[in-house]
Formats: C-alpha cells, structure tokens, sequence
C-alpha cells in the first residue's frame, strides 16, 4: 500500500509549513488526487489518520478534491477526458492519448492557526 508513504509525505510537508509559519496547529488539509495518480484516496484518509496523529495535524480535517483525467490524442491531437490510462481517442480511435491532467496529487492548502 503505497498510501502509507504518501501519507507520510504529506505530514512532512504539512509539518515543514507549520514550523515555517510558526503555527500552532493545523486545522484543514486540502489534497487535490488526480483520477490517474493511482491514489485510492479511502485508504489514503486512513493512513493520514494514523499518521497525523500526535503531530501539529492531529484532528485536523481533510478535503480532497478530485480533478479529471485529461489526455491530447498524438495523433489528431484531440484533447478529451480520460477516465483511465492508454484508452483510445475518443475522435479517432488511436491509441496515443499524452495524459495533460489528472496524474498528480498535491497539497492545495493548509490551514493553520
């Protein structure tokens, strides 16, 4: 389960920030996870609940937005949706889709006080 690591990850980075700002507690973690990042976000939220806790996050609320898949087709360079990896063009049937959005997870935000 990479969840965990990335769970980890993202308690490093919350916890570099507080320092940073010198807050004294974290209230609301915002992650954008891409529809193609390959992040099974349930068990993301259940790793970051053991991990958070006892750190400057514990308790804090979690918001995930999700953001679309998006591929342009190599071939007619059609842009469209893609709601997995190596589907076909939805304008010429060719198998080249370059994904454009939808791969990542990020830290949007944080919350702090």
């Amino acid at each position: 389960m990479h969840e965990l690591s990335l769970a980890e990850g993202i308690l490093e980075i919350v916890e570099q920030t507080a320092a940073a700002e010198k807050a004294r507690k974290v209230r609301r973690i915002v992650l954008e996870i891409g529809e193609l990042a390959a992040v099974e976000a349930d068990a993301l939220r259940f790793c970051l609940d053991t991990v958070l806790t006892g750190s400057v996050a514990d308790g804090a609320a979690l918001d995930i937005i999700d953001v679309a898949g998006r591929g342009r087709c190599s071939h007619c360079g059609a842009e469209a949706a893609m709601a997995e990896r190596h589907a076909p063009c939805p304008q010429c049937a060719h198998y080249g889709l370059e994904v454009v959005a939808g791969d990542r997870m990020r830290v949007q935000a944080i919350e702090i006080e």
